[in-house]
């Protein structure tokens, strides 16, 4: 007797057909296809991946044969898959500061130890001589909120000196005890910059910065980097950025017949009115070497299939940059980086496999922007925010890769950027399918929404979510999120950040898919996504709408 196979075929493709491409090409992203990439990228053959070195090559190079081999498109201005940009790495030496008063001998402070300086100009010296002083309370312009610590002050040619943070005492102000860029040093020397300030100092205490003198004596001493060209010497007049501690500020503001605790309090009004030092001179010098490398962005697309929305994107950043080679521990000194971003880099590469595979089902484009130099400074991001291929118009939104969760399965998933943008909300609309729930930043006051590179998207209007692991471990045990975060903690930076015995993809797994279904939720959106009403970077958005071709 024979049997027709056809019913028996009928329905096991419709059990195919019962779930969405999207789901289908999100379950083929797998653990073991994650780990494939992160141990290429992370073995010591690549050299720890330092911005500028032979490692780096290594890994565009891997990239490319990556997206050839998937046959995605190079999205590079010129064709390629690579996007060149120049790094001066400065080093600064013979930093000196004094004080003078009322023409009383000048006093000095102690380079690392009670100060901290370097150009802002790419100048190989600086030499400023009786400089005027005017405190500024948190040096912040914020007409959103209300707030102008300038107040129309001029000043022009002198040295500012800046509380650190933002106001924070009021929950209707600032996002509260929540970090905003206003907080960040990067704005206030930018600020300072824009006023046409002469220099820019910050005070440094514990509870505005978040952490001890220690880091920034030990992060700013080291050799920077900097985008060539940015801060050039003919663009700008201000000649120092710096930082005091508090015990120097105090010493400082007592010279001018102020009082450090009062200046910093009254700083948190929106009354607040700059305060001249008066009769307080600042005397800094110092001298800086300068070396240039090259390093590189790789880019690559996949294009829609809807004419009127192919020209829009959905935007995938990961770095691939680590620290390299450095001073060996116990034998060791390459810094693998596994977690730190092979982990996010192979998250991209399996998202832009799965997006490939259904490419005749979307409607907008991908992007993935894998970038250089984030290490040093967020610096290919911001190349490519400055320099970008795609106008940020036209990017709907971007998710942002940036380290994974390779400890395995968790309820939860922590957002950073949570509930600041309609990308945000279509994540947490995916996890709830899945039984899972999404949380904000556990740490807000902390600022990472600042310190990876999305923030560089934001700053030009696209909406960003920096998506972090979650706490809540299934089956690992009360005890576990303690072991993951000292074992994460004692990797971070360092040469012992490897593939260990505590890992397990199955987290990276699920969280990669959640991402993905998100990012193909926005590809196929009505609409372009959005950040909130009322959102620091909202304005730039609407902006760059407007602006868009």
């Amino acid at each position: 007797m024979r049997f027709s196979i056809l019913p028996v075929f009928a329905f096991v493709f419709m059990l195919g057909c019962s779930t969405s491409p999207a789901d289908r090409a999100a379950n083929t992203i797998n653990k073991d296809s994650l780990l494939r990439h992160i141990e290429t990228l992370s073995d010591d053959s690549f050299l720890g991946r330092g911005t500028g070195t032979e490692g780096e090559q290594m890994t565009v190079d891997y990239l490319v044969k990556e997206f050839e081999r998937m046959n995605i498109q190079p999205a590079a201005d010129d064709g390629s898959y690579t996007q060149e940009f120049p790094l001066l790495g400065q080093t600064t030496s013979n930093a000196k500061m004094s004080v003078s008063t009322n023409g009383r001998a000048p006093f000095a402070l102690q380079y690392f130890d009670e100060f901290m300086a370097w150009p802002a100009n790419q100048a190989e010296e600086v030499n400023v001589r009786n400089a005027e002083l005017v405190y500024v309370g948190y040096g912040i312009q914020a007409p959103e909120e209300n707030w102008d610590d300038f107040k129309g002050a001029d000043v022009e040619g002198k040295i500012l000196v800046i509380k650190n943070n933002d106001p924070e005492y009021d929950p209707d102000l600032f996002a509260g005890k929540t970090r905003l860029y206003y907080g960040r040093y990067d704005y206030k020397y930018e600020k300072a910059k824009e006023m046409g300030a002469l220099g820019a100092i910050i005070i440094h205490t514990p509870e505005t910065a978040g952490y001890g003198w220690n880091v920034v004596s030990n992060g700013w001493n080291r050799e920077r980097f900097y985008l060539k060209g940015n801060g050039n010497a003919s663009q700008t007049n201000t000649e120092f950025n710096g930082w005091l501690t508090q015990q120097a500020s105090r010493t400082l503001f007592d010279e001018a017949g102020l009082n450090l605790a009062e200046m910093m309090q009254r700083a948190d009004s929106s009354d607040f009115e700059p305060v001249p030092l008066n009769g307080v001179r600042l005397n800094v010098s110092m001298d800086a070497d300068y070396r240039e490398i090259q390093s590189k962005n790789v880019i690559a697309k996949i294009e829609g299939n809807d004419p009127e929305l192919n020209d829009e994107y959905l935007l995938l950043t990961a770095h691939l940059d680590h620290l390299g080679i450095t001073s060996a521990v116990e034998g060791d000194s390459v810094n693998n980086g596994a977690s730190d971003n092979a982990a996010g880099v192979a998250a991209l590469l399996e998202m832009m496999r799965g997006y490939k595979d259904i490419q005749p089902v979307l409607k907008r484009s991908v992007l993935a922007l894998v970038v250089s130099a984030e290490e040093v400074g967020l610096l290919g991001s911001q190349y490519w925010a400055e320099n970008p291929t795609v106008h940020p118009g036209n990017i709907s939104a971007n998710i942002n890769l940036d380290g994974m969760n390779v400890y395995g399965k968790t309820k939860d998933v922590v957002v950073v950027g949570y509930g600041r943008t309609s990308l945000s909300d279509l994540l947490e609309e995916e996890a709830q399918k899945q039984g899972r729930t999404v949380k904000p930043d556990p740490y807000p006051e902390r600022g990472y929404f600042y310190r990876s590179d999305h923030f560089n998207m934001a700053k030009v209007g696209i909406p960003a979510i920096f998506p972090n692991p979650g706490t809540e471990y299934i089956g690992k045990g009360k005890g576990f999120l303690a072991v993951r975060d000292s074992v994460a903690d004692a990797n971070y930076h360092t040469v012992n950040d490897e593939i260990n015995e505590y890992w397990d993809l199955s987290g990276a797994e699920a969280d990669t898919r959640l991402f993905f279904l998100t990012g193909f939720r926005a590809i196929n959106h009505d609409d372009l996504q959005s950040w909130k009403q009322g959102d620091e970077f909202e304005a730039t958005r609407l902006k760059m709408l407007q602006n868009r071709p």
